[in-house]
């Protein structure tokens, strides 16, 4: 059996105090139980560390070299919980945070300066995926999650919504001409996603409901590149507000069908495994993230 980090400071407090009593008032104990303490102290090490009588103590050799180590430890232990606390006052360490690019991209890094000037002792890993990732298996602290989010162990936490939007370039529509109606829309090319199949259900009202399932003309797995289709005047996609809402005010995207598209919203989520407490540098991300993205979220609609 190995010793504990209470039976060392026991031990220590003792020879501090000069008596059993003592040292039992100094740790709020009854002195039958710091007895018994450092006998079992003894009997783990199989050896006496001290000489006991009525009247006084001794410290055996053992006992010297043990309490001389012993101490060592204690103080190195206060120190590790003070770095400890010190930490939890200014966050740092590690931080690795996993998102979609267009998120990734869009949404996050014209906010990283400042979360950096912020917290300079947090360093930073951003790492993209357009699927879910296992969190455990990527070594990952933050995943933030675009749409409805599956049945999971993880803790949630939202982070506000984004909508969509059916949008093209000025020049792919000059060229093919502005859909009118549904049936004009689903003449043109329309650019979609090759997985999931749920990106590919439209907001647009028509007789069967609110919204519609796509055949895509041409597919991607990204948003991103949808996106940069788009601009390219190769079709009509369906994107975020979060990632277009600077392509829409510099018209390099216009809207289309603008009054048959359906309010449908993305709801986005920061998802993580959550401990007993959870570390603050994750917690302070959730918070700053969470402030910046209510802000220009709402500015996107």
């Amino acid at each position: 059996m190995k010793a504990h980090s209470d039976e060392l400071k026991t031990f220590a407090t003792v020879i501090d105090c000069g008596s059993i009593t003592a040292a039992a008032e100094q740790l709020g104990l009854t002195p039958s139980a710091v007895s018994r303490a450092l006998s079992k102290l003894e009997e783990k090490l199989g050896t006496t560390l001290l000489n006991r009588t009525t009247r006084r103590m001794k410290l055996t050799e053992e006992g010297e070299f043990f309490l001389e180590h012993a101490r060592h430890i204690l103080e190195q232990m206060d120190a590790l919980e003070e770095r400890l606390a010190l930490r939890q006052q200014s966050p740092a360490g590690r931080l690795r945070i996993n998102a979609a690019s267009p998120f990734m991209l869009h949404a996050v890094v014209p906010h990283i300066g400042a979360f950096r000037e912020r917290y300079p002792d947090i360093e930073l890993q951003l790492n993209t995926n357009d699927l879910n990732i296992d969190l455990l298996e990527q070594s990952t602290d933050i995943a933030i999650r675009i749409g409805h989010l599956a049945d999971s162990s993880l803790h949630a936490r939202p982070l506000g919504s984004s909508r969509l939007n059916l949008l093209a370039a000025p020049e792919y529509l000059e060229r093919h001409g502005t859909p009118a109606n549904l049936e004009a829309l689903l003449g043109h090319s329309l650019l979609g996603f090759t997985q999931p199949e749920a990106l590919n259900v439209w907001p647009i009202r028509h007789a069967g409901g609110d919204t519609l399932a796509i055949t895509p003309s041409l597919s991607a797995s990204s948003g991103e590149t949808l996106r940069q289709l788009a601009l390219s005047g190769q079709g009509i996609a369906c994107l975020a507000s979060f990632m277009t809402c600077a392509d829409i005010q510099t018209g390099g995207l216009v809207r289309v069908l603008p009054e048959l598209t359906s309010e449908r919203r993305q709801p986005i989520h920061a998802v993580y495994y959550r401990n007993s407490q959870l570390a603050l540098r994750i917690q302070c991300f959730l918070d700053f993230i969470q402030e910046r993205l209510a802000q220009s979220l709402h500015a996107t609609g």
